[in-house]
Order: C-alpha cells, then sequence, then structure tokens
C-alpha cells in the first residue's frame, strides 16, 4: 500500500489550506482596510487608463456611462 503516505500527506496539505484562508475582520481592523491606500480609485490617472481600455474593449455593449452600441448598428 504505497498511496497511503501520499494519501495521508494530500489530505493533511488540503486540511491546512483550507482553515488558513479566511478570518473575520475585527472592528479596530476596519479603519486599516477602509484606509486611502486600499481604495481602487485613488490613482486618478490609472483609473481614467482603466476606463479607457473597459470602453475600448466593450464599445459594442456601450461602455460604462455611455448607451447605445459602439459598432453603429443601433
Amino acid at each position: 500500500m504505497k498511496s497511503s503516505p501520499t494519501l495521508l500527506r494530500t489530505v493533511l496539505v488540503l486540511a491546512a489550506l483550507g482553515t488558513s484562508g479566511c478570518t473575520a475582520v475585527q472592528p479596530w481592523e476596519r479603519a486599516t482596510l477602509s484606509s486611502y491606500p486600499m481604495r481602487p480609485d485613488r490613482d486618478p490617472l490609472a483609473q481614467a487608463m482603466s476606463e479607457h481600455i473597459y470602453f475600448s474593449r466593450e464599445a459594442s455593449t456601450g461602455g460604462r456611462s455611455v448607451g447605445g452600441s459602439g459598432c453603429g448598428c443601433n
């Protein structure tokens, strides 16, 4: 039975990964998570570039705030 140690090792690794993933955020930790560096829109230039890329790729559905189609078939 060679697969028994391998199976046991696999189960232990999966159990360790499964139990170490999620934690609850304490009330005093929420200020750290809501600070300025954690905001996705903290860089206006990067935000504008992301909006432009999204609009360019999704032009056939109208982008984010633009109605209609980008191909002129409406």
